[in-house]
């Protein structure tokens, strides 16, 4: 599950140019708005994994590093943003405690990353889940792709989210007889997760479970 050296050392070195730029230039925590750094030490020490597990609709088992909700959301918001390498570094003990907590349940072959739209991927210049993977070391694969736009999920119900999600993926590397983690940042309804192991099944996955750094808290 970790990822090369050279890809660990490429991440830093990003890093150490956004922490050079927070010198330059005043900056605010993310998480509580506090100013010196992108994300203060509290905030980076209350970035604690609290890992919880939720079983989708279909079966699909989640894993998530924490809730969608007060500091960790602000700051997973500010991360897909701004693409600033001390946010991904923040959120990336989530990724990697749902992702073992995902793999000791089931034996793991390949990691594969929910794909961002090639919109998003042009508006922002960088891959938000690409950044906090690789910050915490998995060694994850571009293994799925969007063939069709889909609309903003924020505002749909479960329905219409499914709805909205299907047949929008497809596999673009081999993943025949192969167990498969696939992480995403945050699981809702699960219904871009479902549509994700759905593609991997059809393309012959033997086995799929998911992780998540964060989850919306459900509603009782």
């Amino acid at each position: 599950m970790t990822m090369s050296g050279w890809a660990e050392a490429r991440w830093l070195v990003r890093e150490a140019f956004a922490d050079a730029a927070a010198l330059a230039f005043p900056v605010w925590c993310a998480g509580c708005g506090a100013d010196g750094r992108v994300l203060c030490a509290a905030c980076r020490v209350a970035l604690v994994p609290r890992v919880s597990r939720r079983t989708l609709e279909g079966g699909l088992s989640v894993w998530s590093g924490g809730e969608f909700d007060g500091m960790p959301a602000r700051v997973l918001r500010a991360a897909k943003q701004t693409g600033q390498g001390a946010l991904a570094a923040g959120l990336a003990p989530l990724l990697r405690a749902s992702a073992e907590a995902a793999a000791s349940s089931a034996a793991v072959d390949v990691i594969v990353r929910v794909p961002s739209s090639r919109a998003a991927v042009r508006r922002r210049g960088f891959v938000p889940l690409e950044q906090i993977a690789a910050r915490a070391r998995l060694c994850t694969t571009g293994g799925l792709r969007v063939v069709r736009p889909v609309a903003d999920q924020r505002g749909l119900d479960e329905a219409s989210r499914h709805r909205n999600a299907e047949g929008s993926m497809r596999v673009r590397r081999v993943v025949a007889g192969l167990r498969v983690l696939v992480v995403d940042d945050v699981v809702t309804t699960g219904a871009t997760l479902h549509e994700a192991a759905a593609a991997l099944r059809a393309a012959g996955a033997v086995s799929v479970v998911a992780a998540t750094v964060l989850q919306t808290p459900r509603r009782r």
